[in-house]
Parts: structure tokens; C-alpha cells; sequence
């Protein structure tokens, strides 16, 4: 036998890249030998969330800063003088050809255009959930990142989280049996909801370019009841309560499910306008046969509805949570993510021979932004890039059509199509505004 013999040096890299696959298993070879080249980060909304978003990044090379409100931005522009400032992002993306990746956290009405215009170039792109503020925007989007071949991850972070992926594939491997119902639920709107048009419009604050915040809106006047955060509960620019925590409530059960697409969606609501979500809504989706999983009913509470506590034996229910109920036992989880209790009082311990074949860190939330910066640099897929990321946008959003529909909606998703009401598939799209063609 002619045995090869490996020089000492090749031999201690290989070892390195090995052991860092180990402690890291989403940084590809590739990644860890040239750790040290940064990409040129830039930010489309650095207030806020934005702020978070940009730190979560800072790790890199934070380049550019793009935000309408001087006002809300103020901390991050102290905190990275170096970078560079716009306010429009399209002159941002336009100027700036060395721009490697985008942070995009703005209200959801320009989710889509934003990482439309970044796509295009060649931009990888982190965007905040949910992903858009329509189905078939989550949809072009998914197939525009197959397309452009970038990086993409939605920043709904719990999909890093270590508790939440063993749920995943404890469910996977069958320790519920077959789980025919879900519950998910959430302490929101924590904002108004189910309001009408403002009638107070001051002139806005000289730190913000109104014009720019709308986008693709159409025209309204400025109000202090839009900026920074109640936005959420306005159909214009918000997706309400289900768009705002369905990609982190949803995110675990449609995972480990495999759930795919809707046939149908029913929702029940109490309070809403012609502007305005409701206050509160309870939200019904029928899911059919996939391969050997069984179908399955999901449904949604919000705005201090929620399931009966029957389904976790009188247990008391938090603001937000999870209930998947199988044949074999049923998973409750107290919060967006993380472990929960089997009603059983079986232990995660006793699944301890369930391969784990998901990637765990103790510092989730900065995982869930270095998946992605990895991806970027020529890595594996983060988890919750957009051909995952999508379609789970896809279905939440689904449900907002139901709840403005008033009945319920039979869906085929092959052609983005809702097939008996022709006006609810009229709000799978919208128009943008004059000069925002995307």
C-alpha cells in the first residue's frame, strides 16, 4: 500500500479549518482562511432596529449609513463617524460601487425596495422581518436572490436560536408523533391598532425628509403618529400585529413541519378600519398532506387572544407562545423561541440520542448576523435566507388577506393566486407611488 505522506504545514491548516468547522459549522473552509478580509457594510435604516442591525455587522467594516431621520440615527452616526451618510439609498447604492452587503431595516412598506435596488447590484442582503409588505413581494424577492446569486437572511434572530433549533429537530424526528394543530400566539399590537387616519398633521421635524420616509406610499401628510414606530398599525406601511411577530412566533413549528404553503385561511377580527389593522384577530390556516406528514391546522391569536388552556393542562399562557399538539405528546413553549415542555414530563434529556444536525451557538443573536456574514463571504446558505425566509412570508402575510377579505380565502400558491375572490387578490400587490418603480 503506497501511503501519501502529508507535508507538516498543509497538515496544521487542514487541523485549524477542521476544528473551527467543529466550534462553527456554517464557516466554510474558504471563510476561515481569509478571516481577515471585511466587507464594506452598509445600512438602509440606521435607527431603531436599524441600530441593532448595524451592530450585529460592526464586526465588519461599517461603511455606510443611510437614514431619513437624522434624529433617530443620531446614535449610530456617533458611534461609526467614519462611516459615510445618505439619506436617499438609491443615491447610496449608486455612488457607492464598493458597498459589499446591505442592512435593510426599515418599515415594511420598503422592505421590497430596498433590497430589490441592492439585489440588483449585487448586494448581499440582510432585511428585516417580515421580509415584505405583500405576498407577491416576498415572492419576487426569493426568486430575485436565486437570481442575483447573493447572500440573503431575514433578521427574525430566534431562527439562531440553540433551544428553538433542537425543537426543530426533536420535532423532525418524531418525539410529538404526528402533529395535526398548532397554536401560536402574541402579546401584540403593543401600538394602535384598528385606529383611522390621523387628523393632526404638524409640518415634520426638519431632521426628517418626509418625502423620502413614504417611498413607494402613496402621498399623505406628515404625523407624529407614523414616526419612529406606530407605523405598524397602518395598512400603508405596516403589516400589524400577524406581520410584525408571525416570522418569530410561526418560525419553529413551519420549520420543523415542513409546512410549505396554505390551501386555505380564515380569520376572525375585532376592530379594523380602512387605514388599520384590527385590535385583535384569530387567524385559521389549513395545511395539506406533505409527503408523510400528516395536515395540518395552524392558528394564530393576537392582541390578548388566546388558546384554550385545556391544551396545556390548565397551565398558565404568556403573552407570546407556542403549542404543537401530536399524537404522541404535545410541545408547549412559553415565549417567541427557546426550550419549552413536553406536557408528558418528558425531558430534553431523554431525546439525547436524537442526532443534532443544526448548528447551536450560546450567543444566538450574534449568530444569526455572522451566519450571514459568513454566506457572504462564500459560506453555506444562512438558515433563514429568503428561499426559506419567503414562503414562511408568504403564508403570515397570507393571513392579513384573510382578515381584510372577512371570509375565507382557498390559495394556490403555484399561482400566487387566491381562487374564489378576485378583490382579495388585489392586496397581494400594490401600486408604489410615482418615481419608485422597482
Amino acid at each position: 500500500m503506497h501511503i501519501q505522506r502529508i507535508p507538516r504545514r498543509t497538515f496544521l491548516k487542514s487541523t485549524a479549518v477542521a476544528a473551527a468547522a467543529l466550534s462553527f459549522p456554517f464557516v466554510s473552509a474558504r471563510n476561515v482562511l481569509g478571516a481577515n478580509n471585511k466587507l464594506n457594510i452598509a445600512a438602509i435604516g440606521a435607527g431603531g432596529k436599524g441600530a441593532v442591525d448595524v451592530a450585529g455587522c460592526d464586526a465588519e467594516n461599517i461603511f455606510a449609513l443611510c437614514d431619513v431621520d437624522e434624529n433617530n440615527a443620531a446614535a449610530t452616526y456617533k458611534k461609526y463617524p467614519n462611516a459615510k451618510r445618505f439619506k436617499d439609498f438609491r443615491t447610496m447604492l449608486d455612488k457607492e460601487k464598493s458597498i459589499d452587503a446591505v442592512t435593510i431595516s426599515t418599515p415594511d412598506h420598503m422592505h421590497f425596495p430596498a433590497a430589490m435596488w441592492a439585489m440588483r447590484l449585487k448586494k448581499h442582503v440582510y432585511l428585516q422581518k417580515p421580509l415584505t409588505h405583500t405576498v407577491d413581494e416576498a415572492r419576487r424577492l426569493t426568486e430575485a436572490a436565486r437570481k442575483y446569486g447573493v447572500a440573503t437572511q431575514m433578521g427574525n434572530q430566534g431562527h439562531s436560536d440553540k433551544g428553538l433549533r433542537r425543537n426543530v429537530e426533536l420535532v423532525q424526528a418524531g418525539v410529538l408523533g404526528h402533529v395535526r394543530e398548532a397554536h401560536c400566539w402574541t402579546d401584540r399590537p403593543i401600538w394602535p391598532q384598528g385606529v383611522n387616519r390621523p387628523s393632526a398633521t404638524p409640518p415634520p421635524p426638519g431632521t426628517l425628509d418626509w418625502d423620502l420616509w413614504l417611498g413607494v406610499a402613496p402621498k399623505r401628510p406628515y404625523s407624529p403618529d407614523y414616526v419612529p414606530f406606530k407605523w405598524r398599525g397602518f395598512w400603508d406601511f405596516g403589516t400589524g400585529a400577524l406581520g410584525d411577530m408571525g416570522c418569530h412566533v410561526y418560525d419553529m413549528p413551519y420549520w420543523a413541519l415542513n409546512l410549505g404553503a396554505p390551501t386555505s385561511v380564515l380569520a376572525e377580527q375585532e376592530g379594523m378600519t380602512k387605514e388599520s389593522p384590527p385590535k385583535s384577530s384569530t387567524v385559521s390556516y389549513e395545511f395539506p398532506q406533505r409527503g408523510n406528514l400528516v395536515p395540518a391546522r395552524f392558528v394564530w391569536y393576537d392582541g390578548g387572544r388566546k388558546p384554550s388552556v385545556d391544551l396545556v393542562k390548565g397551565k398558565k399562557l404568556p403573552g407570546n407562545g407556542v403549542i404543537l399538539v401530536g399524537t404522541k405528546d404535545t410541545l408547549f413553549v412559553p415565549s417567541y423561541w427557546g426550550k419549552g415542555e413536553f406536557l408528558s414530563g418528558a425531558k430534553y434529556e431523554d431525546f439525547a440520542s436524537v442526532v443534532e444536525t443544526l448548528p447551536k451557538k450560546d450567543n444566538w443573536d450574534r449568530c444569526h448576523y455572522e451566519e450571514w456574514i459568513a454566506a457572504c463571504k462564500g459560506g453555506p446558505n444562512a438558515y433563514s435566507n429568503f428561499d426559506n425566509s419567503g414562503p414562511l412570508t408568504e403564508m403570515i402575510l397570507l393571513g392579513n388577506i384573510a382578515i381584510r377579505a372577512g371570509h375565507k380565502i382557498e390559495w394556490d400558491a403555484k399561482k400566487l393566486k387566491v381562487t374564489n375572490d378576485k378583490e382579495a387578490n388585489r392586496l397581494l400587490r400594490k401600486d408604489y407611488r410615482r418615481g419608485w418603480g422597482v
